[in-house]
């Protein structure tokens, strides 16, 4: 709704009107603060770059960016005993004598080694390792990590402070909002470029930093409200002008101020519905205003002011990147879906994609059934996939019942006939992945993992774990120790994935494993497990875990392990995952932070990968 400026203007003899020296042009003066912006997320992405390159040592570079099916090949390495104490296992094979503690597993891996089919021993590859900051930046990372509030870190803070007082140099800088109103202008429509790379599914910006654009989506939303706050200022000052001298129904009509209010209620539409109240209530709702919203802003915008154009276009760019690559990364196949009582879940197996992803990566899922309603097939949903790349079950997600979607999904799933594989049926679905993940952190260069995950969590820690597994096998991981600690409410949750959790622990014969379960409530009638429940690597008990133990635990058995056969140079950190609500990441983040910082220097620092439930 601005007015042509004093550069635009000519003069009555036809001259053009001079610009007076102590004037700043808003377009021009706006473009460079963007272009200060865009230099501070090259920064970011300069400093992230060693972690990249790293990234290529890894078997992990090619993967996580698109699906595909490859033929399933099972595991040629042999393990062999070094020493005849305990009978060398056949091939495909497992001793589960050395898996009654943590101690004799350390002691048992020692004495084997890796050979291939032809009986030549394997020499271990491991993944280049690049921390995430500095040493001597470490002690300034528990501070950043620490929550103001939940879910919020000071770094992001931080990251949020910065961008508002740039944004507010920008509108306040030689201006005065209560004699012009271009500026804001301006700043509103500067600022669509970042929103729209921030959203996308398919963010550039957020795959050359090495995070998903969920991790982003903290600073879209309040870069988001920036510009409704600017974009009301902008109108509101015209409409109060209007008023005052009795043109409002005047200039309301002209075809750029109609426009200017299109795009108004457009962004004031989208802040409305996109409150937590219509994401967690409505989701649908908040995505269908904003995909309207959006598309209409645009045009909106170019009609408003042609000299906005290269804006519109940059937005329309980004868009169209996304679109198509949501497109060439969408799959459609059949999948099978099995109801787990007793996790109150639905396991969905698409057997026709069985490559393709990181460990910790997620897929938007559509189911293509009538079983969910007319309208059931316009709707997609994020799940973590569980299962590791290149393995013989294809892809499978667990999709927890939270809502009346998953719920219809898990309702036609009991409807099913027994197969193979137990009650189960056929459904046409959609995939359209990967997203997300780990980045350029590569779990497998780090010396110790601990995962800790809270109920529907546990697909991230099984996906990451499978993964470690098999790398290790193939003497392509550094990883001395891997703990894993799983949050339930009901201890039955254990029954379907014990067989899981026990064939993993079987398999980790160079790496110790051990997997924790806790249950936060009674059971429900009887008890799933005898009460001296004991099973070689798997543990059972009621409480909360002491996270900051465990940490510590692992931190001490890597540095010990350090001398060992695997990397004898130096202990190459060791690394948190956490997947689960806000809480749960809260407490991981406050457990990693208490370390000591002798601790955790000797262990090569530690480092943090979030996946938190939410929208």
């Amino acid at each position: 709704m601005s007015t042509p400026s004093m550069d635009d203007t000519l003069a009555a003899g036809g001259l053009p009107v001079i610009t007076p020296p102590d004037l700043v042009n808003d377009a021009t003066f706006v473009y460079h603060v963007d272009l200060f912006l865009v230099a501070l997320l090259a920064c970011v992405v300069v400093s992230r770059l060693p972690q990249a390159i790293a990234l290529f040592s890894s078997s992990d570079w090619y993967n996580g960016h698109f699906f595909r099916y490859v033929p399933y090949r099972r595991s040629t390495t042999i393990v062999q005993a070094l020493k005849a104490t305990h009978p060398p296992p056949m091939k495909g094979q497992w001793s589960e004598d050395s898996h009654s503690s943590a101690t004799s597993h350390t002691s048992a891996s020692s004495k084997l080694k890796r050979l291939d089919k032809h009986g030549a021993q394997i020499v271990p590859i491991y993944p280049t390792h690049i921390a995430s900051c500095m040493r001597i930046l470490r002690p300034i990372i528990a501070p950043l990590r620490a929550r103001i509030v939940p879910g919020y870190s000071v770094a992001q803070f931080l990251i949020m402070t910065i961008y508002f007082w740039v944004l507010t140099y920008a509108s306040f800088y030689k201006s005065n909002l209560f004699l012009e109103a271009d500026r804001t202008g301006w700043v509103a429509i500067a600022q669509l470029p970042f929103i729209f790379a921030l959203s996308q599914k398919n963010n550039l910006l957020g795959w050359l930093m090495g995070v998903g654009y969920e991790k982003l989506n903290f600073l879209h939303r309040f870069a988001g409200r920036l510009i409704v706050l600017a974009a009301n200022i902008h109108s509101i000052h015209y409409f109060y002008v209007w008023s005052l001298t009795g043109t409002f129904e005047q200039n309301i009509r002209r075809p750029e101020s109609l426009s200017g209010l299109v795009a108004l209620i457009c962004v004031d539409m989208i802040f409305f519905f996109s409150t937590s109240f219509w994401r967690q209530k409505a989701y649908n709702i908040f995505l269908v205003t904003h995909i309207i919203g959006f598309i209409l802003v645009l045009p909106a915008a170019y009609l408003h002011k042609v000299a906005m154009a290269p804006y519109v276009f940059t937005c329309a760019g980004i868009m169209g990147f996304d679109l198509l690559f949501r497109l060439v990364k969408s799959r459609i196949h059949t999948a099978t879906i099995r109801p787990i009582s007793q996790l109150d879940l639905t396991r969905v197996e698409v057997h026709g994609i069985n490559a393709g992803w990181r460990a910790g990566q997620h897929v938007r899922l559509r189911v293509l059934s009538m079983g969910m309603g007319w309208w059931g097939w316009t709707e997609i949903h994020p799940f973590t996939i569980a299962s590791m790349s290149g393995g013989q079950e294809g892809l499978v997600l667990m999709c927890k019942k939270t809502g009346s979607w998953t719920k219809k999904l898990y309702e036609i799933a009991k409807e099913g006939g027994y197969t193979e594989g137990g009650v189960g049926r056929d459904i046409k679905v959609m995939i359209e992945g990967p997203y997300g993940g780990p980045g350029h952190t590569i779990f497998a260069s780090f010396s110790g993992a601990v995962f800790v995950v809270g109920g529907g969590g546990i697909t991230f820690a099984l996906s990451a774990v499978q993964d470690l597994v098999q790398k290790d096998m193939k003497g392509q991981s550094r990883l001395k120790i891997i703990e894993l600690i799983w949050v339930v409410q009901d201890p039955a949750s254990l029954v379907p994935l014990l067989p899981t959790f026990t064939t993993l622990v079987q398999q980790s014969v160079f790496t110790p494993l051990h997997i924790s379960v806790y249950y936060t409530r009674a059971a429900v009638g009887k008890f799933p497990f005898p009460p001296d429940f004991h099973h070689p690597g798997v543990s059972l008990a009621p409480g909360r875990p002491r996270i900051g133990k465990v940490i510590d635990s692992t931190l001490c058995r890597a540095v010990s392990l350090g001398s060992g056969i695997k990397d004898k140079e130096r202990i190459m950190g060791l690394v948190v995952g956490v997947c689960g609500p806000v809480e749960l990441a809260d407490d991981v983040v406050n457990a990693v932070g208490s370390v000591e910082p002798t601790r955790r220097d000797q262990v090569g620092g530690i480092e943090v990968h979030e996946e938190v439930f939410g929208w």
